[in-house]
């Protein structure tokens, strides 16, 4: 059986891809950051968090490449917008504490961000 003509292919929307493509970016962001915290950052508790911003921006970076593309409703992908902040926001937020000397005063709230994405997402999947 041979693929559909590229033309009969249903694309997801522009915010999908452009959410997808988010999600890329911040694993690979995740990588270098690991890779700094490892190799670059000498005290313990600066390791320790920029891991965390990393385990955070990896984890969630690779849901939205792989869930955006297949969100064809606005609602969800709405919900992958609100978890790309909420990821921002942590995973920045400590990420820019260490590079910067900015407060980490966001995390919690990306955190929370994050938390009630996932249950978002977690209640249109079950009306889906």
């Amino acid at each position: 059986m041979s693929a559909p003509p590229p033309e009969s292919r249903p694309t997801a929307p522009p915010s999908a891809r452009l959410l997808a493509a988010a999600g890329a970016i911040l694993a690979a962001f995740a990588v270098a950051l690991s890779a700094y915290a490892a190799h670059a950052a000498a005290d313990p508790h600066a390791q320790a968090r920029l891991h965390s911003a990393a385990v955070f921006a990896f984890g969630h970076g690779i849901a939205l490449a792989a869930l955006a593309p297949q969100a064809r409703r606005a609602f969800t992908r709405g919900v992958l917008g609100a978890l790309l902040l909420g990821v921002l926001g942590f995973a920045g937020s400590l990420a820019a504490a260490h590079f910067f000397g900015a407060s980490a005063r966001l995390a919690p709230y990306g955190g929370s961000l994050m938390i009630l994405a996932w249950l978002a997402y977690a209640a249109d999947a079950v009306r889906r």
